[in-house]
């Protein structure tokens, strides 16, 4: 069940209305670092969280405050379309980089939406949701969602960057102070999990017996000439999750040359292949 009461999370105000950091701040909604995805990725991972009940609790939570961001972010684009005149436009793109990458505003949200934000990224390709990793893993979905946090903040910081209107900047720094939360969170769930040596490697639950071990702790080098790859933390030293030791060497193909046999007959290959 989900509420509201009509009001935004955050206020949202802009000084000068700007049709080109409208159409930035539409990767922040619909973009692969948006919060249509941290939403949509927090809702399903709470939907099909099964044992501690506390963790879909979390999830379900942050989701909802996720679509109140997407609510602020939309009031924010109506606000820079609304009323905003071609000269403003022209102003935006005097960086001629910029010009030529972005050509304007999105005349989607003119000719589509009415100078409203859309569920779309800054080109207006609508979102269709192939960026939602929930595996029903918790340790996995808590991994992916820092992943998910670290690309966002990085994109509030780069819009923060962009604008020189206060009220933008107020409610981006308002939202890179919840990326940071929402980072800081999931990792807090991960160490409740066990941290890098309870809940690593994921799945935890499979036995590492079944693995071939001489493999699980080896970073191979790929060079051509042979050489051994550049040593880093990776590469010497225990591992992170404690259970091995990190070795470094290079590799040579272990494998056969493959061979596919001929192709089926009425498989509609050239004769040749059969």
């Amino acid at each position: 069940m989900f509420y509201t009461d009509n009001k935004l999370q955050y206020p949202v105000r802009v000084d000068a209305p700007n049709p080109l950091f409208a159409r930035a701040l539409q990767q922040a909604i619909g973009g692969v670092e948006g919060e249509i995805r941290v939403a949509m990725q927090y809702f399903f991972q709470a939907c099909g969280a099964r044992g501690d009940a506390r963790f879909r609790d979390l999830l379900m939570n942050t989701a909802a405050e996720e679509l109140g961001h997407i609510e602020m972010l939309a009031t924010a684009v109506a606000l820079n379309l609304e009323g905003a005149p071609l000269a403003m436009q022209e102003e935006g793109a005097r960086d001629k980089a910029v010009e030529a990458v972005m050509g304007g505003m999105n005349l989607k949200n003119l000719l589509s939406a009415g100078l409203s934000a859309m569920p779309v990224d800054s080109d207006g390709v609508p979102f269709d949701m192939s960026h939602i990793y929930a595996s029903g893993n918790i340790a996995a979905d808590m991994t992916a969602n820092i992943a998910a946090e670290s690309t966002g903040r990085t994109l509030a910081v780069r819009l923060y960057n962009m604008t020189d209107d206060p009220g933008m900047k107020d409610m981006l720094s308002y939202l890179i102070a919840r990326d940071t939360m929402h980072q800081n969170q999931w990792m807090a769930a991960l160490e409740e999990l066990g941290g890098a040596q309870g809940a690593f490697p994921i799945p935890n639950s499979f036995p590492q017996a079944g693995e071939q071990s001489e493999f699980s702790y080896a970073f191979l080098g790929f060079q051509a000439d042979g050489s051994a790859p550049v040593d880093g933390r990776w590469s010497q030293g225990p591992s992170v999750d404690g259970k091995g030791q990190f070795t470094s060497q290079p590799t040579t193909a272990m494998g056969q040359q493959p061979d596919l046999g001929p192709a089926r007959t009425g498989s509609g290959a050239q004769s040749e292949q059969m």
